[in-house]
């Protein structure tokens, strides 16, 4: 189970690194400008619009970026308590991408990446919570003594 645990623990942390890498890089312009226009549409439905809160699209995909990118270095090589922590953002993440779909009234074809990546992301950290309380669960073997007062006579 911890070989498995750690494939996806990698997988993962590897997927979102690129992905968030992918949105900050200019390398790729196409990509970064189909992104653009993505996030011109996600800023429209960010959800505290409703308290008066637009983000700028480009600034609303850097911080999406940087998010995705250092929480999946962390998922990568991080210790536990980092990666637990990561694996919360990165949950958070992909709901609010879920959210946006939602509201965008996108294609079921569109959500599923956004799914898959939620549903990975909550096995990951239901097996590291189980394994941390597999751990703290097993009762260490204490050696048998014989108390001192049979020791005496």
């Amino acid at each position: 189970m911890a070989l498995s645990l750690a494939a996806l623990r990698i997988l993962l942390g590897t997927f979102f690194a690129l992905t968030g890498a992918a949105k900050l890089s200019p390398i790729a312009a196409p990509v970064s400008q189909q992104m653009r226009a993505l996030f011109v549409r996600f800023a429209e439905v960010f959800p505290l619009r409703v308290f008066g809160y637009q983000p700028d699209p480009v600034s609303y995909q850097t911080a999406v970026g940087w998010l995705e990118l250092l929480a999946g270095s962390l998922l990568l090589v991080g210790p536990p308590l980092l990666r637990h922590i990561s694996t919360m953002f990165l949950i958070s993440l992909m709901m609010g991408a879920i959210f946006t779909l939602v509201f965008l009234r996108e294609s079921l074809s569109t959500y599923i990446p956004a799914i898959v990546c939620l549903w990975l992301l909550l096995l990951l950290d239901v097996c590291q919570l189980l394994a941390q309380t597999e751990k703290v669960a097993r009762p260490r073997r204490r050696r048998k003594t014989t108390p001192r007062v049979l020791k005496e006579s």
